[in-house]
């Protein structure tokens, strides 16, 4: 028999309690630690498949940046810097020959301020036109084909938003405005274009696209596979899963406010000549799905957290409610060995005769 084993009085032995081991206390660690990785994931996961659909999927990027041929910030920038292309390209000599020197600087500054109201009125015509939308999809269609072929490229060519076909269309409806002024002939051809993206920055964002497409690969399955291995190691799963869902909502929170950060930097970095509401939209319109992923996420959360808890108070309620409930257990005084005890202890007070001594 072993020495460690206690006998009880009728001579059997009984089995020691043995306290939790090693094994146990690690499996439960593994699984915390499983788990915190996986919360910590999840954020990056959402980051990086939004960043790899939106580089890489035209359709998505186009469906996402449709909505924005209708916002007045957007149309005004759009306006300015196809006036401002236009503009250069305007002469005045001609008219002004009959003029004597002296008049004409004034008068060319007159002729100036009226023919560039009267571009920037009809490019606004056009811009705010019905058929400015398809012209606006395919604009952005090509300019993303070809930031997505910069990035799988080698080269550093800038990637730039040609607003060309735009030219076009402000050429044709100048050319029936019935004015005697030489502008269309002098619009030039290629267009205007705005500068997406500069060469010295382009090898950088070629590494941060790289690591974003692997990341969308890897990361959501290893959070996934974190966060299962996790509340299968763990001995208080129901717990286990409550904080894990609100680290999850945490991380989440965290990454929109990084996010919001991030955009307040970016656009306090942007050049002068660029629109401030314009960018503003266009930013709302590109992190647009990843906003929704975060909410969706922390509405996920909530949810298991609210149905964690209430599962067990419903339990407990139902088994409260039932008619033929098991009864709990009896107090100590009302068994025997409860009313033997009260009565050693009123002999000791008062007596063989009890109180009425």
């Amino acid at each position: 028999m072993s020495a460690s084993a206690p006998a009880r009085a009728d001579g059997r032995v009984t089995a020691a309690r043995c306290p939790p081991g090693r094994p146990r206390r690690g499996r439960s660690l593994a699984g915390a630690t499983l788990l915190l990785i996986g919360t910590l994931l999840l954020p990056l996961s959402l980051a990086a498949v939004w960043a790899r659909a939106e580089l890489t999927d035209t359709d998505r990027y186009v469906a996402a940046v449709a909505p924005l041929a209708g916002n007045p910030a957007v149309q005004d920038a759009i306006v300015d810097d196809v006036t401002n292309g236009v503009m250069p390209h305007v002469r005045l000599d001609g008219l002004l020959k009959v003029v004597p020197r002296a008049e004409r600087p004034a008068l060319r500054r007159k002729f100036t301020r009226g023919i560039r109201e009267f571009i920037d009125k009809q490019v606004r015509q056009v811009v705010t036109g019905r058929s400015f939308p398809e012209v606006w999809t395919g604009v952005h269609r090509t300019a993303h084909r070809t930031l997505d072929g910069t990035l799988t490229a080698s080269g550093d060519a800038p990637v730039t938003l040609d607003l060309s076909p735009v030219i076009e269309r402000v050429r044709y409806q100048l050319s029936g405005n019935g004015l005697g002024i030489d502008i269309v002939r002098r619009v030039p051809h290629t267009g205007t274009s705005i500068v997406l993206l500069k060469s010295p920055d382009v090898p950088r964002f070629r590494a941060a696209f790289q690591a974003a497409r692997i990341g969308a690969l890897l990361l959501p399955p290893t959070a996934g596979l974190c966060l299962l291995a996790g509340l299968l190691l763990i001995r208080r799963r129901r717990r286990a899963l409550i904080c894990t869902a609100i680290g999850g909502a945490v991380a989440c929170a965290l990454l929109s406010a990084a996010l919001a950060l991030l955009r307040t930097r970016l656009l306090a970095a942007l050049p002068p000549t660029v629109s401030r509401p314009a960018a503003d939209a266009y930013t709302d319109a590109l992190t647009a799905s990843l906003r929704s992923g975060v909410w969706t996420a922390i509405g996920a959360a909530a949810l298991t957290v609210g149905l964690a808890l209430t599962g067990p108070l419903a339990a407990r309620l139902r088994r409260s409610s039932m008619p033929g409930r098991r009864p709990g257990p009896v107090p100590r005084w009302v068994t025997s060995r409860g009313l033997r005890g009260a009565r050693r202890r009123a002999k000791r007070r008062f007596g063989d005769d009890g109180p009425n001594r």
